[in-house]
């Protein structure tokens, strides 16, 4: 039986503007290449990605505005804006705390899309990366965090993916195997 996976990339789209900005940067533009491998794999596959990131605390900006924002700004944000920019088929919400699911309308959109398997990138991997990936376990979806498609700080990656392969929350695995993995 094929389960139907989806991408989530989490809060890549940044303006660096809190205090660890700086040292999270440089990572989050790595985390950004290789979430843009694996959104080039589901799009070939015609597979959902979405993109599920922080709205700034500014309610009223949008998705676009919030990816312009981020192009403006210049350094890593803008990187990343060059490198992840959502293209028309993808998919977008805005998250107002650390969980994908927490207030947003996505179990309603991976419901409509017939999603069983979340594959998961972004940052930061130790707050909401991990905190979505709870969050999809106890709602029973296969899930899958790309440990390199992941930023965190040096001294909290090690942690975070201890408790995420102690718990059973998630696989963590790489972009090959998760590209592999997307035809089963």
């Amino acid at each position: 039986m094929h389960v139907k996976s989806a991408l989530i990339i989490i809060d890549l789209f940044s303006l660096f503007d809190f205090p660890e900005g700086p040292t999270l940067g440089p990572v989050a533009v790595k985390a950004a290449g290789k979430a843009a491998i694996l959104r080039d794999a589901f799009d070939e596959r015609a597979l959902p990605v979405i993109f599920a990131n922080d709205n700034f605390g500014e309610w009223k900006r949008d998705f676009p505005g919030l990816v312009e924002a981020c192009r403006l700004r210049g350094g890593h944000a803008a990187d990343i804006a060059q490198r992840l920019a959502p293209k028309p088929d993808h998919y977008f919400i805005l998250k107002p705390k650390h969980s994908a699911f927490l207030a947003t309308p996505l179990p309603v959109l991976l419901a409509k899309l017939g999603v069983q398997r979340l594959v998961l990138a972004g940052m930061a991997l130790d707050s909401c990366v991990l905190a979505t990936a709870l969050d999809a376990n106890s709602r029973e979806f296969e899930t899958v965090v790309v440990g390199e498609a992941t930023a965190a700080l040096p001294d909290r990656r090690q942690p975070a993916l201890y408790l995420l392969q102690r718990s059973g929350a998630a696989k963590v695995l790489g972009v090959r195997e998760v590209i592999a993995l997307l035809g089963t």
